[in-house]
């Protein structure tokens, strides 16, 4: 088998193709041949060596990954699933690979009318969009909500979950090519950023304020995203991207520094005052809380069998040419959801 493997922090060169043994499935774990892989910012954040779980729970050297989709080829004692079932799933790094083995509980059954590459790029960002909008807050029928980076990954994911909710939606995009796009999955009014003032146009379609903004771009709006909530609203944050200054594939450090003294520490005495919320997560620090990802999972498949849940928008990359993954979805030009294949 072959893995992507990353034996320092550093730019696209550090992701290297490798050889390895196939591995052997234990109790209750399945080997599943990948034909697709998705692509995550946080596979981005590990190759740097600031995601904290991989530095935690893994080290160097590391292979990036969370989610996969092929066929089971091998099979443990007591797993759920059996030798040539097609299959998706998740796993907590390690997925950017030619063979993944994980506990079955991990995998689930390919959806029908899902591609192998869109089944790859669907775990990651609806889960994290289910948790950060179900699990994490209540909000009321007809609630007003605001999604940064709108046209990516979990911003369309949330989209959709926005509208299956019926809760009133506008989207942040970062350019006019964007704006179809989220209108396409969800939003009913879109914020083009590029070309508006954010925080006139976000003020006009929600005076009273919003029910709860999602926001992963950090310290450039987390203050102002505050500011806009509603009486009880929450703002929900998931990750701080403009934290992270890229130059050629490298962090530039000295303006993450800068970023990390502009970034805003919210008073809990303020928040009482103001009835509102701040809250934050990183799902794969939840892996264990295996009650919230099956709740979440079952729904969702759920909804993608009733059709109220599209497929995610997938751009195809070859397994080989990962380092251009990386860099297409550093560079924020990218919609949905990005994937590497197996030719």
């Amino acid at each position: 088998m072959q893995k992507i493997v990353i034996h320092s922090p550093g730019g696209y060169e550090k992701l290297k193709l490798e050889e390895f043994p196939d591995p052997v499935p234990g109790v209750s774990e399945v080997v599943v041949k990948t034909e697709a892989v998705g692509v995550n910012y946080a596979d981005c954040a590990v190759r740097w060596g600031v995601y904290e779980s991989a530095k935690k729970y893994v080290g160097w050297p590391i292979t990036p990954g969370f989610e996969f989709a092929g066929v089971v080829t091998a099979a443990g004692p007591g797993a759920k699933h059996a030798v040539g079932d097609r299959v998706f799933g998740i796993s907590f790094f390690g997925a950017y690979a030619t063979h993944v083995c994980v506990p079955s509980h991990q995998v689930y059954p390919l959806p029908t009318g899902l591609t192998m590459p869109q089944a790859a790029g669907f775990p990651a960002v609806h889960m994290t969009a289910y948790h950060a909008l179900f699990q994490l807050v209540r909000i009321r029928a007809g609630g007003k909500v605001l999604i940064h980076s709108a046209a990516g990954g979990v911003g369309s994911a949330l989209l959709q979950l926005s509208r299956i909710s019926g809760f009133e939606t506008v989207g942040v995009v970062g350019s006019p090519q964007k704006i179809a796009f989220a209108h396409d999955f969800g939003a009913q009014e879109v914020i083009d950023k590029s070309h508006e003032d954010l925080w006139a146009r976000a003020r006009h379609f929600a005076p009273g304020g919003y029910d709860a903004i999602f926001d992963a771009n950090g310290y450039t709006t987390f203050q102002k995203s505050y500011d806009h909530l509603a009486p009880t609203g929450k703002l929900i944050v998931y990750g701080s991207h403009s934290l992270l200054p890229k130059e050629g594939g490298r962090i530039n450090y000295f303006k993450a520094a800068w970023g990390l003294i502009r970034t805003p520490r919210f008073n809990p005495l303020e928040m009482l005052s103001a009835n509102k919320t701040v809250g934050g997560f990183n799902i794969s620090f939840l892996f264990s809380r295996t009650d919230l990802l099956d709740a979440a999972m079952t729904e969702l498949l759920l909804w993608l069998k009733e059709e109220k849940l599209r497929p995610p928008a997938v751009t195809e990359i070859p397994f080989t040419q990962a380092a251009q993954a990386h860099r297409l979805i550093e560079s924020g030009k990218s919609v949905g959801k990005i994937v590497l294949v197996h030719s």
